[in-house]
């Protein structure tokens, strides 16, 4: 294996990992999934989901990566070569949210130069429209949110730079700055959240149980579905980020770390984001209900409304929070880019840095095509998509041939021995038989919400993306290794 794809230790590793699931999801999504879902009983099936798919698929994928040491689309190919249009499906989705997710941080990217000054002015919900995120108004696709553009090329620029070093100098170097310092400017903010007059108010219905919801399978579906996309789960991220380890890793122990870590994060922040919503519920006398959203509409439109309140304070709250969103982002954003990077790399036989330098370049492109006067609305379309149809069932996929036709006992000799617990039946059933079954019905359920409610433009969309995935994949797959 090259220098150019290897951590020094362990520390880097996990580093990596950690920034690459602590993201977006956990900051804005995850409370909102807590508090729709039973409240506080809504940690049963949340803990559950971590326990019989989190802790299993990521303890499979690390296995599978340090054992072959190879790029996903290599590894699909050794397993049998009819495979290999998979990987290369999957690993081009999963650009496709890198390509998305730029759009979204260069959102956060105005916000936080906007927090200095307050420029959002005291209607936040006409600011994100008119300059930043703009609306669902296709008569509006003319026009360039100039804001949004300008900080879509800007990050392209930052991830290139830390993308195109080896993984332990680019990577590796960054998580180990960004992360502790994410981890302290949320823990300062959800410390003083929790101080706020109100805050009890939040906290009390955040965690308000709901028991009788437990016997609602969307729940449950709902817990499923929130590890997997806060634990980037089966998007080859952590398959390529564990074939950088070097010998003798203890890979179930990261795991454990990784998990651990994400989850309390976004525990925490939960507390903080509904203290906040607490504390603007207590001092304009607005009712909880009509506060309480996700996504843009809770940091972008309501938070900066809380700021605008809070005084003084809040003049140094608002840029920390989103300084703290640029760092999860950043970190998770390398994340989506590995696989795509690491498999072309492999593939054509470049260098890491053209590969990095012309994916930027194909993905700044298409990036920018999503500042229009309609980026949030298109954003939204496609992450559905991509997540919903393209990314949960090639998990399920995957998992099938990992367990299957390569076979789980062929990579128990990496995962066990090393670690503080060991892998044994219960892990194999888990991923031959329950997971496979668990993804193929969440996908199933996911389509029919998704095209019964989908409108023409939207479906035309879908169309363009699965299109374009399905092309590329096949003339990548048919290019011969370049170490063949």
């Amino acid at each position: 294996m090259s220098q150019q794809n290897q951590w020094d230790s362990s520390v880097a590793f996990i580093f990596a990992m950690i920034g690459a699931a602590v993201g977006l999801g956990n900051i804005w999504r995850f409370s909102y999934v807590l508090y729709s879902n039973g409240g506080g009983s809504f940690f049963i099936p949340y803990l559950i989901a971590i326990a019989i798919m989190g802790i299993p698929f990521l303890i499979l994928e690390y296995g599978v990566g340090f054992t072959f040491k190879e790029s996903f689309s290599a590894i699909m190919r050794r397993i049998n070569p009819k495979f290999e249009i998979i990987a290369w499906i999957l690993v081009l989705f999963v650009f496709i949210v890198t390509i998305y997710y730029m759009v979204i941080l260069s959102w956060d990217l105005v916000y936080l130069g906007s927090s200095f000054t307050f420029s959002w002015g005291t209607d936040a919900a006409y600011y994100f429209v008119s300059k930043v995120g703009g609306s669902s108004n296709l008569s509006n696709a003319s026009f360039l949110l100039v804001p949004t553009a300008i900080g879509v090329v800007i990050l392209w620029i930052v991830l290139w730079f830390i993308a195109h070093r080896n993984v332990d100098k680019g990577i590796g170097k960054v998580s180990k700055i960004l992360i502790p310092a994410l981890f302290v400017i949320m823990g300062f903010i959800i410390v003083y959240a929790l101080t706020l007059p109100g805050a009890e108010i939040g906290i009390n219905t955040l965690l308000t149980p709901d028991w009788g919801k437990l016997m609602d399978v969307n729940i449950w579906l709902a817990a499923f579905a929130q590890i997997i996309f806060s634990l980037s789960m089966g998007q080859a991220i952590a398959l390529t980020y564990a074939s950088y380890l070097p010998e003798n890793s203890k890979l179930i122990n990261n795991v454990l770390i990784v998990v651990a870590s994400n989850s309390l994060f976004e525990i925490c922040t939960a507390f903080g984001v509904f203290s906040i919503l607490g504390y603007m519920s207590f001092t304009n006398g607005t009712p909880m209900v009509q506060l309480i959203t996700e996504g843009t509409g809770l940091i972008f439109i309501v938070f900066p409304m809380i700021f605008n309140i809070m005084g003084p304070i809040g003049r140094i709250i608002a840029p920390l929070l989103f300084l703290a969103i640029l760092f999860a982002g950043v970190t998770s954003a390398l994340g989506f880019l590995e696989p795509m990077l690491n498999t072309t790399a492999d593939k054509l036989g470049w260098s890491r840095k053209k590969t990095a330098t012309v994916l930027s370049i194909v993905g700044c492109a298409v990036s920018l095509l999503l500042t229009s006067g309609i980026s949030s609305y298109l954003v939204g379309i496609i992450d559905s998509f991509v997540n919903e149809f393209g990314i949960l069932i090639l998990i399920g996929i995957q998992c099938i041939i990992f367990a299957w036709f390569y076979g789980v006992d062929k990579v128990m000799p990496a995962l066990n021995g090393r670690s503080l617990i060991d892998v044994g039946t219960t892990w194999k059933f888990i991923i031959k038989y329950l997971l496979p079954c668990v993804l193929i019905v969440m996908w199933a359920i996911g389509i029919v919400k998704l095209f019964s409610t989908a409108k023409p433009f939207e479906i035309i969309i879908d169309i363009v993306i699965i299109a374009a995935v399905m092309v590329a994949a096949a003339f990548l797959t048919r290019i011969k290794p370049a170490n063949e």
